[in-house]
């Protein structure tokens, strides 16, 4: 098959930034991040942006958007694509590199989710009745898998409006669906850590970005007036710290309550890369140790597999 894409996917705290610039650096690509909190400026310690691990390898998708500012899905496929496609068009490479394994697993699908202008009669319809009744109204037309389409009121109608204008433009609703969307060749590589190595790394890391300064990070994001319900939201790092600047947990209980949430969330990172692979994605999983030369031999072998 002809390549269109090679994919660095794997839980946190395991190279992928090291091996995707590695990567972009052999082929001639640019990076697109598939991270769903590196989008946001001003949090690059707790997002773990790494950037100065990029050199001249140019990187798309991070800092683009304001903290406090909620992305999501929708929004992602929009930039993914843009990105993707100006990559294409300049004869490189577009190397993903992430470990949101929802945004990767939707942009390899080739799923587009089209702009939907506004309904002001459904709006109008709409606006006065209750979350939990809109929350039930939306899940009439779909299974919620994106919590954030019904985190407010403001949220649920525009989700609603979505499935409502699919629902009359079928055209464009094919295009947000995997059976009918077109999707991107690539090859995924994913980086495989034992799991009491990857839990050594994570603790590790954490204790490095705390001595970086990652809580004057939260505590400058709080400064600038951005409500620490809206750090919160973003979990992990930001919602830890926060909850230690506000007074809540001693800075023992955060840095013990957060090392064991990111944890967890690796745990849940290759729950879904596992179930990629079931639902039809060939992840090839290298071990994440590998010397550059042996990691480049495997990738070799991989592309000459696949092009037979």
């Amino acid at each position: 098959m002809a390549i269109d894409a090679i994919a660095i996917v794997g839980p946190t705290a395991s190279g992928k930034t090291h091996r995707a610039v590695q990567v972009a650096r052999k082929f001639g690509g640019e990076i697109i991040s598939a991270d769903s909190r590196q989008v946001y400026r001003n949090m690059s310690l707790g997002t773990g942006k790494d950037l100065e691990e990029y050199e001249e390898i140019p990187y798309h998708l991070i800092d683009i958007c304001e903290a406090g500012e909620k992305y999501n899905l929708h929004r992602f496929l929009t930039d993914f694509r843009k990105a993707y496609d100006d990559i294409k068009l300049r004869e490189k490479t577009p190397v993903i590199c992430g470990g949101s394994g929802m945004y990767i697993e939707n942009a390899l699908n080739g799923i587009r989710m089209p702009e939907v202008p506004e309904n002001s009669e459904l709006r109008q319809k709409l606006e006065k009745r209750s979350l939990k009744e809109l929350t039930e109204i939306l899940q009439g037309y779909k299974n919620l898998h994106n919590s954030t389409d019904v985190d407010t009121v403001k949220r649920a109608i525009r989700a609603i409006e979505i499935c409502e204008y699919y629902q009359s433009h079928p055209e464009e609703a094919a295009l947000t669906s995997k059976d009918t969307a077109v999707a991107i060749p690539a090859i995924v590589i994913g980086l495989d850590i034992p799991r009491e190595r990857r839990r050594a790394s994570i603790s590790k890391r954490l204790r490095v970005r705390l001595d970086a300064g990652m809580v004057d990070e939260v505590k400058s994001l709080l400064s600038r007036g951005i409500p620490p319900e809206d750090l919160i939201y973003y979990g992990l790092e930001y919602k830890f710290l926060t909850l230690y600047l506000i007074g809540q947990l001693s800075y023992e209980e955060m840095v013990n309550q957060l090392e064991i949430a990111i944890h967890q969330f690796a745990k849940r990172q290759m729950t879904w890369f596992r179930g990629m692979e079931k639902r039809g994605t060939r992840i090839h999983w290298l071990p994440y140790d590998l010397t550059e030369d042996e990691f480049f031999e495997r990738i070799d072998e991989i592309i000459n597999q696949s092009n037979n």
